[in-house]
């Protein structure tokens, strides 16, 4: 990245923060009532004091744990189920439909189930957030199955390869794209359900900080577990999207605009021939381009 745009990113961020500080430093009410938000010195200095609490580097803990586990589980089961679904009548017939029937139930409204099916409500938060991510995963995968060409399935076929050799070096390497796209999806979801969950039923926990925060008039304090939600998932949806260019870094990637090395056809004249030389043509002498005969129109 050029450091124009890092320098662009960061004026964005910076004038997002100056707009905060001065909306609620001038208690500003015009429809959107800015006088009760504290401003961003007061959340500063509040997640300053947090940072060398011990409850909020536990709570941390239990948030990121909750969606590991959660969001493991549902990434190898939902590649496992999207791949079946794609693959096998069977699959699609017998998964397909409990699927497509529970998909569209938004994950935090399965709280009272996680209750009353889990013993204990750590297991029950892991259940929302695996629930949260299984589905866009199983999409993902599905559509990214089916769409795969079938002449390399033959190819391996003919080759005498099996079905196996076929799923590990035909099926899922040509589906990663399309599956790391539905990891980056269900990620940011997972965090979604699994704050909520923590705000309904949680005992430790980002979610359940925040909202404590909130129920004894803590407006600084709500604002830093914001601040830290926003910041966790950033990190766990760039590591996913990192993880996605180390696997599919076979794949051919768009070059850069203005990158270095990257040479542009350049044309000459009003037939807008290119100029094909060796030699940056900005540079080179006029010998070293080759005129280009012209077709004298037949009388």
């Amino acid at each position: 990245m050029s450091a124009g745009r890092r320098l662009v990113r960061v004026a964005s961020l910076a004038a997002a923060l100056g707009a905060w500080q001065l909306l609620t430093s001038l208690d500003v009410n015009l429809w959107l009532r800015f006088e009760q938000f504290p401003t961003v010195g007061e959340v500063a200095s509040a997640f300053a004091d947090r940072l060398g609490t011990g409850p909020y580097w536990q709570d941390l803990g239990h948030s990121l744990r909750r969606i590991v586990v959660g969001f493991l589980l549902a990434a190898v089961l939902g590649v496992a189920v999207g791949t079946a679904i794609a693959r096998s009548r069977w699959a699609a017939d017998l998964l397909g439909p409990l699927v497509e029937v529970v998909r569209p139930v938004p994950a935090i409204a399965l709280v009272p189930v996680a209750i009353l099916l889990l013993p204990t409500n750590e297991q029950g938060i892991v259940f929302i957030t695996f629930a949260a991510a299984f589905f866009p995963v199983v999409v993902s995968t599905r559509h990214a199955v089916r769409a795969l060409t079938p002449v390399w399935e033959e190819a391996v076929l003919t080759m005498g390869g099996g079905r196996l050799r076929v799923l590990f070096s035909v099926v899922l390497p040509g589906a990663l794209p399309g599956i790391f796209g539905g990891l980056s999806v269900g990620i940011g979801v997972a965090w979604i359900c699994v704050i909520s969950a923590e705000m309904i039923s949680g005992e430790y926990g980002v979610g359940y900080r925040t909202w404590q925060s909130y129920t004894v008039i803590d407006y600084p304090g709500v604002f830093v577990g914001m601040v830290t939600i926003g910041g966790l998932g950033w990190l766990t949806s760039t590591a996913v999207e990192l993880l996605g260019r180390r696997a599919t870094a076979w794949l051919p990637r768009p070059a850069a605009r203005g990158a270095a090395g990257v040479r542009r056809p350049t044309f000459r004249g009003a037939d807008r021939t290119p100029v094909s030389t060796g030699a940056d043509p900005a540079v080179a002498p006029a010998a070293a381009v080759t005129p280009v005969p012209r077709k004298e129109p037949v009388p």
